[in-house]
């Protein structure tokens, strides 16, 4: 009789918790993508979370929200997952850029963890993203929180990108408000140098976008590398996780993709899609029987009208991901 009873408690919980808890979960995923930097990896740890509350949904006895609930099992969920951990980079925090394109570049290291992009379509619907704008998510902020301690990654987002009250933080982190002001006191101080220039959060309008995505799927379809010229500005970097050599200057940044990557035309085809709030292409590669085979996810960071930074994520399985975007 008891486990019918369990049964049937179960049965009757289940569709009250989905109900109630599933709008939360593409937040969620993105408050643990911010700590962990890896979409995979966020996945996994917003998939536990719900099964941890599923579990415990009975003894939820509303003391709190249950949207608070939820984001102080995801963090605990996220930090323990962390763990031991490197951090996960970009190439651009581990070294100094190179300004010529015949430099000998290094072979692709898998042993660093390094930085994902996250899909907008996964993300639909962050509050963070009103809180904060697309700052919350941008690919520059994210890989400056992964500059940070784990527990001052969570503190800072929590306070910063979230909004929740010091009081609310301390209960989410089970730690003292005290904590959490020292936390985010040197979380602050650490990031203000890293953290985005507002500059590159203002996108062309919609119409200038488009055209200029356009022509720089165009160039790597046709392999013409100097149709990227007026697409880039001067500053342009370039960077390609696994890839530790990374580019600075319209000079370099085109030669390299004339030398090394734009060989022939028709070996690229790109897709528009978004990440991390941002213009971003997932790629494929045609081989010479036409078959064509995921290569990677490009994000690009456009400012002023032109690109200013290409983060080419050379990992095939974040293609499937990527959900074109209708332009």
């Amino acid at each position: 009789m008891l486990l019918a009873s369990s049964e049937e408690a179960a049965m009757t919980t289940a569709p009250e918790f989905s109900t109630l808890a599933e709008p939360f979960r593409p937040e969620l995923l993105a408050h643990c993508y911010r700590i962990l930097g890896s979409i995979h990896d966020a996945q996994d740890v917003v998939q536990e979370t719900y099964v941890r509350a599923w579990r415990g949904f009975d003894g939820f006895e509303g003391r709190s929200s249950l949207r608070r609930w939820l984001y102080a099992i995801a963090t605990r969920a996220s930090l323990s997952a962390v763990g031991a951990r490197a951090r996960r980079p970009l190439p651009s925090s581990l070294a100094a850029p190179r300004d010529d394109h015949r430099v000998v570049v290094a072979d692709g290291d898998p042993t660093v963890p390094w930085l994902q992009p996250a899909p907008d379509a996964l993300l639909g619907g962050d509050p963070a993203a009103i809180v904060a704008g697309r700052a919350g998510v941008r690919l520059a902020f994210v890989a400056a929180l992964q500059l940070l301690p784990a527990r001052q990654r969570a503190v800072l987002t929590l306070r910063d990108v979230l909004g929740f009250s010091v009081a609310e933080t301390a209960e989410v982190l089970d730690t003292t408000a005290a904590a959490v002001d020292s936390a985010l006191r040197r979380a602050r101080a650490h990031l203000a140098e890293a953290a985005p220039d507002p500059d590159d959060l203002a996108e062309p309008a919609d119409d200038a976008l488009s055209e200029l995505l356009d022509r720089y799927v165009e160039a790597f379809a046709r392999a013409d590398a100097a149709a990227l010229v007026d697409l880039l500005r001067a500053d342009v970097e370039l960077e390609m996780p696994p890839t530790p050599t990374w580019f600075t200057g319209r000079d370099a940044v085109v030669g390299f993709l004339s030398h090394r990557v734009l060989r022939r035309p028709g070996t690229w085809r790109m897709t528009p899609t978004r990440a991390n709030g941002q213009p971003a292409l997932a790629v494929h590669r045609r081989h010479d029987d036409g078959r064509d085979e995921p290569y990677g996810v490009q994000v690009l960071t456009v400012v002023g009208g032109r690109v200013g930074r290409i983060t080419a994520f050379n990992d095939p399985t974040l293609v499937p991901l990527f959900a074109p975007v209708g332009r």
